[in-house]
């Protein structure tokens, strides 16, 4: 029998309080650690249950404003977005939780970590890569990837009967027929009857969000302010209320793009481990913050550097969707893309209505936009008959290539 001591991610449901159980039976101490990245959860209940399975004790940590400042605000920063529509609520808390994980194990003595996720997803890789970049030493179990834990537990049913045999309490409330992940940034819904992509989410589903039909009748405005591409302030301007620290301003932007039914995507990605999932979420507020951002963003940027950019977000979000937050290529890219920033400063005003968030106006001192330049009312720098060059020198290449291969390419 071992006397190693492990720390449990814990989440007080039947999978984690089962492999709670069985942990114990194996003869480890087991300490449960639970992260606050602002789930709504019930952290006392969940801790007297873990104490009375047998844990020896449960430590909850208050994660949220690590999570906004350190994760969530740079991934808004670099305009990180996993194949151009999920904005990596989930993939970008694991990274905080296992900075919770290895703080924790350290301070308790905890020689090994366990948590709880499977052997398809994309957790079980994010949240070990995380660890041992963190702690190399440290080891880690997985239960759902062990052929003696698999042999016994099949699924949900054989859980319940174990959960039933060890007086481990479950829910009396019917299981949703899909599972859920929480934080402050997003809720992620998946597996259940959404397993099946020919099937449309219910509207019960959706805890975030209201759906866009009951949305108010009339839009909001807000203004939100950035600096060098992080936000600083919302103001709202109907009221002249005013947000300005980052948890703050990301729970106002939550109620309100929730009311409004802003942040909902339904789709088919592409898993790290090679398989596709369904997966649904909601994002209300960083939503509403991306779409400001990036307006923003084409507003002050050079175009060649806006260019660059966007192609190392786009490898940055694979970066970080597969794992890889604490890895050099992540931090070489991460540097890169908050250099790209310097000049993201400036406020954008944008209009919330019945699902949408859009930018309507826009103001920065660093802007690159020239209104002279730009009119079509006079000349200015600018001089018509270059441009008579510019095209010349453009049409070479096609006109070079209709005398070699003709039009009959060109259909």
């Amino acid at each position: 029998m071992s006397q190693e001591r492990i720390l449990l991610a814990y989440s007080g449901g039947l999978d984690t309080s089962c492999i709670l159980k069985w942990l114990l039976e194996k003869g480890y101490e087991v300490i449960c650690f639970m992260a606050d990245v602002g789930q709504d959860e019930d952290f006392s209940a969940a801790r007297e249950k873990a104490l009375r399975i047998g844990a020896q004790d449960v430590i909850i940590k208050d994660m949220k404003q690590l999570f906004v400042e350190k994760c969530v605000w740079p991934g808004l920063q670099m305009g990180l977005i996993y194949e151009d529509r999920y904005l990596l609520g989930t993939s970008l808390a694991r990274p905080c939780i296992s900075i919770g994980l290895i703080e924790s194990a350290a301070e308790r003595s905890c020689t090994i970590i366990a948590h709880g996720a499977t052997g398809k997803g994309n957790d079980q890789v994010r949240f070990e890569l995380s660890c041992y970049a963190l702690n190399p030493q440290i080891k880690v179990i997985a239960p759902w990837r062990l052929p003696e834990f698999c042999e016994r537990f099949q699924g949900r049913s054989d859980l319940l009967e174990y959960a039933q045999k060890h007086d481990i309490s479950v829910s009396a409330t019917p299981k949703a027929p899909w599972s859920m992940d929480a934080n402050i940034m997003h809720i992620s819904y998946e597996s259940g009857i959404l397993e099946n992509p020919a099937v449309a989410a219910p509207d019960e589903l959706y805890q975030m969000t209201q759906s866009p039909v009951k949305s108010p009748n009339t839009p909001m405005k807000v203004e939100i302010s950035f600096k060098e591409g992080v936000p600083v302030s919302v103001t709202e301007l109907q009221s002249g209320k005013k947000m300005d620290t980052p948890l703050d301003i990301l729970t106002y932007l939550n109620q309100l793009g929730g009311e409004h039914g802003v942040g909902r995507i339904d789709l088919v990605e592409n898993r790290y481990l090679g398989l596709k999932s369904r997966g649904v979420y909601e994002t209300p507020g960083a939503t509403i913050l991306h779409i400001a951002h990036r307006d923003l963003e084409v507003y002050c940027l050079d175009r060649e550097i806006l260019r660059v950019k966007s192609f190392l977000a786009s490898k940055m979000a694979d970066y970080v969707y597969n794992g890889f937050w604490y890895s050099p290529e992540a931090e070489y890219v991460k540097s890169c893309l908050i250099a790209s920033q310097s000049n993201v400063t400036g406020s954008v005003v944008v209009e919330i209505y019945k699902g949408h968030a859009m930018a309507v106006s826009r103001k920065s001192a660093k802007s690159l936009y020239n209104q002279e330049l730009a009119s079509m009312d006079v000349h200015g720098t600018l001089s018509p008959s270059a441009a008579t060059g510019f095209i010349e020198v453009n049409a070479m290449r096609l006109k070079e290539h209709h005398r070699v291969f003709g039009s009959a390419n060109m259909q």
